[in-house]
């Protein structure tokens, strides 16, 4: 008997949201455009999730769609959307209407499998161009971290050295995940597909011991006593 040439089969993905305000869709096109050449490895030709809620009726949907069409970014998907006609302008356009997950939904079972697993260290420095990542498990870094480096976690990351590149905990979804850092000075840093480019960060935390973590999924940051 032959096999099937497919299988079904669950899984999840971490996507970065965009949400979107009134506004003319060639400012969006260049605020688009401005933010992936603050971090083109992370934003470049990837994939992302458009969130309409604070849109109004009177959006002109195909245009928005091509300002992001334009920007290089590979648009998979609405959520947040409320008004039937705009919904259905996002059909007509070939896009599926998503529903976001919350991640207290998530927490409890998330929780039991990272407490069954181990946590990766790493104690050397993490160099420019390298990716660590810690399936199913926390990580720990008690070394530097260089700039273009990427740390992914699917539970928390600590930093115990000059954090340069980029963080990103809680990458299977987990909203309860965090950051500790002990220099924080990151390229970028995101918990459950919530991210901050380095700009974002408050500058009082540059270079200082932080912590960060996700309260009514946005992204806060307090010292690291």
């Amino acid at each position: 008997m032959s096999q099937t040439p497919i299988e079904l089969k669950g899984s999840s993905f971490t996507l970065s949201v965009i949400h979107v305000h009134d506004a003319k869709p060639e400012d969006i096109r260049q605020a688009l455009q401005e933010k992936i050449d603050q971090a083109p490895t992370f934003l470049k030709d990837a994939p992302v999730v458009i969130n309409v809620a604070s849109l109004t009726r009177e959006t002109d949907w195909e245009h928005l769609r091509q300002a992001f069409i334009a920007s290089g970014l590979h648009v998979v998907g609405v959520s947040g959307c409320k008004d039937e006609r705009l919904k259905q302008a996002i059909v007509r356009s070939g896009l599926p209407l998503l529903n976001e997950g919350k991640s207290s939904k998530r927490a409890a079972p998330a929780e039991v499998v990272m407490a069954t697993q181990k946590t990766k260290r790493i104690d050397t420095p993490v160099r420019s161009g390298q990716q660590i990542y810690a399936r199913n498990c926390d990580l720990i870094v008690t070394s530097s971290v260089s700039a273009g480096a990427e740390l992914i976690a699917d539970g928390n990351i600590h930093i115990y050295g000059m954090m340069r590149g980029r963080a990103l905990a809680g990458a299977s979804g987990d909203g309860q995940c965090q950051i500790f850092c002990t220099h924080l000075l990151p390229e970028l840093v995101s918990i459950a597909g919530q991210y901050w480019l380095s700009d974002q960060i408050p500058p009082e935390f540059l270079g200082k011991a932080a912590h960060l973590s996700l309260k009514d999924s946005a992204l806060t940051i307090q010292p690291l006593n």
